[in-house]
């Protein structure tokens, strides 16, 4: 099996090298020899799928992105696995609350890659990097009706600076936002280079030239506010852990704190065999923990993935079982 997975496809996509990828193999492996339903929330190019497809031959894959042209460079990928493989093309969120009209048996195993795959920042064109002049878009899912260039040119200044301080945790989140608000006065920001450049000369010298770039912050920030993508994490998460069977396995990669910080907060409070409130001296709510965590502390990619694929430095994994 590759655990590469540097191939290319026939759509002449970046291929997103899949992160920690021996240990969601082991942590989501199959309970028993027989037919095991995995759904890969978000399949992005299908490099995770690939290789549980390869190692598990009784599992099924369900793979969700709400990109389209994700899907189509994972149906490109993985069509030769035929009938193991069902493709669908929306957000996770949508997937699990609809989810037994597109398949009656509930899933064994969950997987959430959160990470914004190679493809959008190399060849995407959809203005996700600073270090690229492309229209200021930042959509996933194309439908979505507002784009990173729409708030940039609309927002007020309280808002830009709240959206840089809540979803960029940017320092300077106030000085970026008024020197957006004086630019726009007289012609508009369209493009990753003009608002990257803006950056460089809103914050101060000493900021511009640490090991990273200046812009990291504010692009995050305006990507997450895009595709509302905290909101639907905890929306997903919630509606996918009710969907999976018990005893079933959920599996999470976070990239950001603010990401791990939903995730780890989810897991505690279904790991709470008791949610009535501390003041109260008898248990109320005979609550029962619904899971179990399998791992205490974030699981973080070792010295030799590392080595070669600095796309791992930042990934948190978190695994849980839930409880017959």
């Amino acid at each position: 099996m590759s655990n590469g997975l540097t191939d290319s496809t026939q759509n002449n996509h970046a291929v997103h090298t899949p992160v920690l990828l021996s240990q969601v193999l082991e942590f989501l492996r199959p309970a028993s020899a027989g037919k095991t339903v995995l759904v890969d929330a978000t399949c992005g190019e299908g490099g995770h799928a690939r290789a549980f497809l390869e190692r598990y031959p009784n599992m099924l894959l369900l793979c969700v992105d709400a990109d389209k042209d994700q899907i189509v460079s994972a149906a490109d990928r993985l069509q030769q696995y035929g009938a193991r493989v069902r493709l669908f093309t929306m957000r996770f969120s949508e997937f699990f609350k609809n989810y037994t009209e597109y398949y009656r048996r509930k899933p064994d195993r969950i997987l959430f890659d959160l990470g914004i795959s190679r493809f959008h920042y190399e060849k995407s064109g959809r203005g996700f990097s600073f270090r690229r002049d492309e229209y200021l878009d930042m959509r996933i899912d194309e439908t979505r009706p507002r784009t990173a260039y729409d708030i940039i040119n609309t927002a007020s200044r309280e808002e830009l600076t709240g959206l840089l301080r809540e979803y960029g945790e940017e320092a300077h989140a106030f000085s970026i936002a008024r020197a957006i608000c004086t630019r726009r006065k007289k012609q508009p920001l369209r493009t990753t280079a003009e608002l990257a450049e803006l950056i460089i000369h809103a914050v101060p010298p000493a900021y511009r030239h640490r090991r990273i770039h200046a812009a990291t912050k504010t692009f995050q920030a305006l990507r997450i506010a895009v595709n509302a993508e905290l909101a639907e994490l905890e929306e997903g998460l919630g509606l996918g852990f009710d969907r999976l069977g018990a005893g079933g396995r959920m599996a999470v990669i976070s990239f950001h704190s603010l990401e791990d910080r939903i995730v780890k907060h989810f897991f505690k409070e279904k790991n709470k065999a008791c949610t009535c409130p501390p003041e109260w001296p008898i248990c109320q709510c005979r609550g029962k923990k619904e899971l179990v965590l399998l791992t205490k502390k974030p699981v973080t990619a070792d010295e030799n993935e590392l080595r070669i694929n600095q796309a791992a430095r930042s990934a948190k994994l978190r695994v849980v079982e839930k409880c017959a």
